[in-house]
Order: structure tokens, then C-alpha cells, then sequence
């Protein structure tokens, strides 16, 4: 008799409100300019639906949403470069990003 699997597996991970807005309170490493982090982060952390949601919320905490890296370049400038990225680019270009 072969066991069956009591749970399907889970690919990606839904956030709530709350947990999508804790993505706000992370801190940078060194110098690196903390809204482009929280940006970074939420981008390689977040389902695209879920990434939207922290756009607007990162929005309305008037942070912003062009800011660069060591490197000069924005998230939108790193995102339209991935080859999965195109959904995450859209997103970000909505929101103002250049």
C-alpha cells in the first residue's frame, strides 16, 4: 500500500499585508542606500503579485522608488535585464521607475 501525501507542495509563499510591510523595516549593509535594499530585497523575496503590493506600500512611505546601487543603476534598470524579469519591470515602471 503506497502512502499518500497529505499536503501539496507549496511553491511560493503568500504574504499578508502586514508581513509584505515588514520588508520596510530592513536595513542595509554598510553604505548601501536602504530604500534600493528594501527594493532589492522585496524583488528577490516576493511573488510578483506580492511585489506590487510593497511598491504601493513602499510608495506611501515616501520612499524612492529610483534609487541606485554602488553601481549607479536602479532596480528597474537591474530587473529589465533578467530573463524572468519582465512581469517585476512592469511593476516598477507603473510605479515611476526609470
Amino acid at each position: 500500500m503506497a502512502l499518500k501525501k497529505d499536503k501539496q507542495k507549496v511553491l511560493g509563499e503568500v504574504f499578508d499585508d502586514a508581513r509584505i510591510k515588514t520588508f520596510l523595516d530592513i536595513q542595509p549593509y554598510g553604505d548601501m542606500n536602504a530604500d534600493f535594499h528594501m527594493l532589492e530585497k522585496a524583488y528577490r523575496g516576493m511573488n510578483v503579485e506580492n511585489f506590487e503590493t510593497f511598491v504601493k506600500f513602499f510608495q506611501e512611505d515616501g520612499r524612492d522608488i529610483n534609487a541606485t546601487n554602488e553601481a549607479g543603476q536602479t532596480l528597474f534598470q537591474i530587473v529589465s535585464a533578467h530573463r524572468l524579469g519582465d512581469e517585476y519591470a512592469e511593476v516598477l515602471k507603473k510605479a515611476g521607475a526609470q
